[in-house]
């Protein structure tokens, strides 16, 4: 008897447990929302199904429900830089009123339209982003950081994240980091503005891109020279059709190394001084411009045989063809037929004029009497190569003795060269830009991050992108119990599942010594019987 109850009360302070579970977790979820808004996932049936469920079986607990819960993320630890949007307004961000210089004047302008709103097929009601509104149009909007970033000892982190909603056919969604120099105007930002990075993903055609490009100073020169990161192995199509929203993260170090993630995957990866082209560095020697071949210099590795004499019997008049002097004439040959005639059933025209068109003939058509012959007109004996054809003769190929190999131009010193063994240390950048064209309308950019800080870049992209992952995982959730029943249709995996768990259960308890209980469960909560 003491068993029986030791066993009762530890299966209901277990059950309790469970399922006070998810009143924990959404107190937790609660405190300090700034955007909130519950999503059903569809893990409990609609008033309708309740009704339906009372009439079949009314001692039934109804099944937990599960809510999601958005909330803006909030920046925290070390940043440059946080937008998430969520303010539902462009406030601190600046709209180009430039024109693009090598453009045609009906799409010189920059005048794509922004907004700020929520995905068309959101899972998170209340989770606004900034989105691009217009198809082949040119568009750029920038903004300021909290302060310049400048390359150092610490790491740069850049993230964001993209949803190309309505596909893509062509277009850009990459951002540029704009670098810190003293005619830095926002309302003038074109393509042409200088920046220090360009990252991001892009597309046109069946070229899928992912972009790293950065501008790299000449310390001889002065002069700025476009850097392209190798390209990634991974395949990037399925991020540019899914139409599921993608964390796209760059990590550049101080050791030159960098990384680029997608959805925190590493698809890319390398180093600034050996994985980019043009190299950062140039060649320490270069080819002397001013030398050149000597006129005697011999590069045929092959000569004919200066000694060596035609054969008295090679005949090079002999033909490559000749007659099949075997073959027979095929019986029931037409000599006297041509292969052709003319259209017997061909009319003149009534507006030929012979004197214009000269006199008229009907068209050639394939003589009929020869359709059932084996051919009609002279017969000629078919050709066969000749066995005694050899063709021009001429003289064997040898070594040449005198082969010196292929010319090059002589190794001198680089006039250009440098050494630069910290490509980390670019130029400072002050406000982050994008500036894109577009064949398709409604890319979906969000919850951008500038840091040093790697964990501080992981922490924003769980509090934002990592919602959304859990929130689109969620409403592709298979079906539930509940909603098989609704469909009257027979679900034998899901009670065969409940099957072995009751099973289980009574097994536990008998060999315990107690009675055989019951349990009825739904999500994370159980209840007795």
């Amino acid at each position: 008897m003491h068993q029986k109850v030791l066993l009762f009360v530890l299966l209901a302070a277990g059950l309790l447990c469970l399922s006070l579970v998810p009143v924990c977790q959404a107190q937790d979820l609660d405190e300090d929302v700034d955007v909130e808004d519950d999503l059903d996932l569809g893990l409990a049936g609609t008033e309708d199904d309740e009704e339906e469920l009372e009439g079949d079986e009314q001692d039934e607990t109804p099944p937990a429900t599960k809510t999601v819960t958005y909330r803006a993320p909030e920046p925290m630890g070390e940043h440059f830089f946080a937008e998430s949007f969520d303010r539902g307004t462009l406030d601190g961000w600046v709209l180009s009123k430039a024109k693009k210089d090598d453009a045609d004047e009906e799409i010189a302008k920059y005048d794509g339209k922004w907004a700020v709103e929520e995905m068309k097929d959101s899972k998170l009601p209340g989770d606004k982003g900034l989105v691009l509104k217009s198809r082949a149009k040119h568009h750029a909007i920038s903004a300021h950081l909290l302060r310049p970033f400048a390359f150092d000892a610490m790491p740069l982190i850049i993230q964001y994240e993209v949803n190309f909603q309505s596909g893509i056919d062509c277009g850009g969604a990459y951002v540029k980091l704009l670098s810190e120099t003293p005619d830095l105007d926002l309302d003038q930002f074109v393509d042409k503005t200088p920046y220090t990075i360009m990252f991001g993903p892009d597309k046109c055609g069946e070229d899928y891109k992912l972009h790293f490009i950065f501008r790299h100073k000449n310390p001889k020169t002065g002069e700025y020279e476009e850097k392209h990161a190798k390209k990634p192995d991974a395949d990037l199509r399925s991020y540019f059709t899914d139409k599921k929203t993608h964390l796209y993260t760059l990590v550049v170090n101080s050791d030159n190394s960098f990384e680029v993630l997608v959805d925190q995957t590493v698809v890319n990866s390398g180093n600034l001084l050996t994985d980019v082209t043009p190299a950062v560095n140039p060649p320490a020697e270069i080819e002397d411009p001013n030398d050149h071949k000597p006129e005697d210099w011999d590069e045929r590795p092959k000569i004919q045989d200066p000694d060596a004499v035609k054969p008295e019997d090679w005949d090079e008049d002999a033909p490559a063809q000749i007659p099949d002097e075997d073959a027979v004439k095929p019986d029931g040959w037409l000599d006297d037929e041509p292969e052709y005639i003319g259209d017997p059933d061909a009319i003149k025209p009534d507006d030929w004029d012979e004197d214009m068109d000269g006199e008229w003939e009907a068209p050639q058509v394939p003589n009929p009497a020869c359709e059932s012959a084996p051919g009609c007109g002279p017969w000629k004996r078919p050709m066969i190569d000749n066995p005694n054809y050899k063709g021009k003769w001429k003289p064997p190929m040898i070594d040449n003795p005198n082969y010196q190999g292929i010319w090059k131009p002589r190794k001198i010193p680089n006039p250009d060269y440098f050494e630069d063994l910290q490509p980390f240390k670019m130029t400072p950048f002050s406000a982050l830009g994008l500036e894109l064209w577009s064949m398709t309308s409604d890319i979906f950019f969000d919850n951008f991050f500038i840091t040093n800080d790697r964990n501080t870049a992981d922490r924003w992209a769980a509090d934002g992108w990592g919602l959304k992952k859990a929130a689109e995982g969620a409403a592709e959730t298979p079906a539930t119990a509940a909603e098989y029943k609704k469909t009257d249709e027979p679900q034998p995996d899901v009670k065969e599942e409940e099957g072995e768990e009751e099973e289980k259960a009574e097994e536990e308890n008998s060999k315990s010594g107690g009675e055989a209980v019951s349990m009825n469960c739904s999500g994370s909560t159980c209840y007795l019987l």
